[in-house]
């Protein structure tokens, strides 16, 4: 249903007063529809329990599981949990806080939400579109490739165990399987080969459960969030305490935590902070436009990062227990029977007098095989699973885990292309269309190349594009609208003023240290050339191939397209002079300066006061819940005076 046109004055008079006797109207909890006008038809979240269920499945995702625990491990376990905790702190949280704040206050999507802060930067709304787009691209592959072994977990016993193959001896069971028989993979990138006929039915299958999930909007997609962001913990704490009983628990978590020295360990955790919380998506602004006017929005940004990190630290307690075992198994072959320091104290002194056959049991390689990304899931935790008692069980458990995770992060990721297109392109924001079309251009990755192409989207689409997109957001709020005005409008909002540190946090260290990794990201792509790990069938093993010069185009083209909107609006709004959105027939234009940054102490000349100055005075405004084109400026009313009927 669309929103019914604001009435207006057929001479202007309302929009020609004096900018000094008008204000913005402030937002109500209820709404803004005066007592005989229409309601805002916004959808609104039913409990405070859904919003926040759906913030942490978006946020929480499978990085959460085969990221976060490589990292911790190879950038020095503790150590690196405790400069994460210091730049979630100082970065993630102040950022998350930012994009909460800004859909809470005005209501609309990434789109909308950028073209009132920042007119001139309103591309940064279409830029986090089209990342969004391009993740759940290759995202839903993965979820697909998720209900393929969870389909063949209902099998004992599993056919990952024992297979027995030439290709499989050089390598592994579960290695063979993953490459040959579920992704019939070819050697490289050029050899695109013929679709897989169970794989693309598996993603057909994925986005169908996408669409029916979203068919209502929040309505529907926050309902099945009850589960899908539930059940992981539910499993993920199942598997802990399945794990610390196993052998070689122990030695996995010592493994976790044991310090190395790196150069690279700021930017990598860093880059996990703002992948973790899901900066510049559009995801979290659009959850978040759907909350009540006044909900504690600083609350829920600590609550959130809080959660994301706790879960970060049981998944990898979880993935370590588990490769401990793991490793430990395949390294002495009877895990129970002696321990791993007695084990090498007998090879030191008797190594040299046995066969090849029998080596030492080097624990340190054992763990770093696969542990992480796919890697992890589909090759070294589905080993361990394999030698569990009840094995069929604890792998249908897990690949259930991953499906939910997937799906929970998905349903975010879609309202982030969904909410700013229905606010602004009604036509565009449905949802079958969106799964249609994804579907579509999906099938790229069904291809027998097709795991070379989700690493290519996963390594170039997303990456670069979104930390440009936060760079500006950063900059949009705390130079261009003015970081004391935002919080202002914040103070309006929840009725109390945030901590005076946020401005000079977004200011100064967001801002800085989101130019520091988008540059360090850029230095590394420029001195490195991008490379893909292949699979040899020949060898039966991994190995890492550079991209041929029409992929290092195609890579290119993805970073481009999805940033280019942000420079293509500048130049859009400065070719119009200024006129930052399109204004219809016969109707004028709010001045320009309303929505400017408004701290300047320079006084007018001839005794007039500015309207700045009058700022200062008025009572502190915030946006109206409704779009972009529904915003006028009514005249201001005195203290003490009757509220007069806005006919809105």
């Amino acid at each position: 249903m669309e929103k019914p046109p604001l009435p207006n004055d057929e001479d202007g008079s309302v929009l020609a007063e004096s900018r000094s006797d008008t204000a913005l109207v402030a937002a109500d909890e209820e709404g803004s529809a005066g007592a005989d006008g229409p309601e805002d038809d916004r959808p609104a979240w039913d409990s405070k329990l859904q919003y926040v269920l759906a913030q942490v499945g978006f946020s929480v995702g499978l990085g959460n599981v085969w990221r976060f625990p490589y990292l911790c491990h190879q950038n020095g376990g503790g150590a690196f949990m405790l400069l994460y905790v210091l730049l979630l702190l100082i970065i993630g949280v102040p950022l998350f806080f930012m994009e909460l704040a800004a859909g809470q206050s005005i209501r609309q999507g990434s789109i909308g939400v950028w073209k009132h802060i920042s007119p001139r930067l309103a591309g940064i709304g279409y830029s986090s579109c089209m990342v969004c787009f391009f993740v759940a691209l290759y995202y839903n592959v993965i979820i697909a490739w998720s209900l393929f072994y969870m389909g063949n977990s209902f099998q004992y016993p599993l056919p990952w165990e024992q297979l027995k193959h030439t290709e499989c001896a050089s390598s592994s069971p579960t290695s063979y399987f993953w490459f040959r028989k579920a992704l019939d993979i070819s050697d490289s990138i050029d050899q695109s080969g013929e679709f897989n006929p169970i794989m693309t039915g598996c993603l057909l299958a994925a986005w169908a459960l996408v669409c029916l999930a979203m068919i209502k909007g929040i309505k529907s997609s926050a309902k099945v969030m009850y589960f899908s962001s539930v059940f992981p913990y539910a499993v993920l704490i199942c598997f802990l305490i399945r794990g610390v009983m196993l052998d070689g628990a122990v030695e996995g978590i010592k493994y976790m935590f044991y310090p190395k020295v790196t150069t690279r360990v700021w930017r990598q955790a860093a880059t996990q902070v703002f992948f973790a919380l899901g900066l510049g998506y559009g995801s979290v602004i659009a959850y978040s436009s759907y909350n009540p006017v006044h909900n504690n929005c600083h609350r829920d940004a600590i609550m959130v990062s809080g959660i994301n990190f706790m879960t970060s630290v049981l998944a990898s307690l979880v993935v370590f227990v588990v490769l401990g075992f793991r490793a430990k198994n395949i390294a002495l072959g009877y895990p129970e029977s002696v321990t791993l320091q007695d084990y090498r104290e007998w090879y030191s002194h008797y190594g040299n007098l046995l066969g090849s056959n029998i080596t030492d049991c080097d624990l340190e390689r054992e763990m770093s095989k696969g542990v992480e990304g796919t890697g992890l899931a589909f090759i070294a935790f589905t080993e361990a699973m394999a030698l569990f008692p009840a094995s069929p069980f604890w792998s249908t458990l897990f690949f259930l885990m991953l499906l939910n995770l997937g799906l929970s992060t998905m349903f975010g990721t879609m309202q982030g292309i969904l909410t700013p297109l229905m606010d602004n392109f009604r036509v565009l924001g449905r949802h079958k269309t969106i799964c249609i079309l994804g579907f579509f251009i999906g099938l790229l990755f069904t291809q027998r190349s097709g795991n070379y192409f989700v690493t290519m989207f996963d390594d170039y689409s997303a990456t670069l594009p979104l930390i440009i997109v936060v760079v500006f957001e950063t900059f949009s709020v705390a130079w261009i609208y003015g970081a004391d005005r935002f919080l202002d409008d914040v103070e309006v909002m929840l009725h109390w003023r945030p901590p005076v540190i946020y401005c000079y946090l977004w200011k100064y260290v967001c801002l800085l240290g989101m130019v520091g990794l988008l540059a360090a990201s850029l230095l590394r792509m420029v001195f490195k050339r991008p490379t893909y790990t292949a699979w040899n069938h020949t060898m039966g093993s991994e190995t890492s191939l550079e991209y041929p010069g029409w992929a290092l185009v195609m890579l290119s083209m993805l970073i481009i397209v999805a940033s280019l909107p942000v420079p293509i609006g500048y130049l859009l709004s400065f070719l119009r002079g200024g006129r930052s959105l399109p204004v219809e027939e016969g109707e004028i234009e709010p001045p320009r300066e309303r929505y400017s940054k408004c701290n300047s102490a320079e006084p007018e000349p001839n005794n007039h006061h500015s309207p700045l100055d009058e700022d200062r005075n008025r009572p502190r405004s915030t946006f109206l819940p409704l779009g972009a084109e529904h915003y006028r400026l009514l005249p201001q009313q005195e203290e003490g005076e009757e509220e007069e009927d806005t006919g809105l």
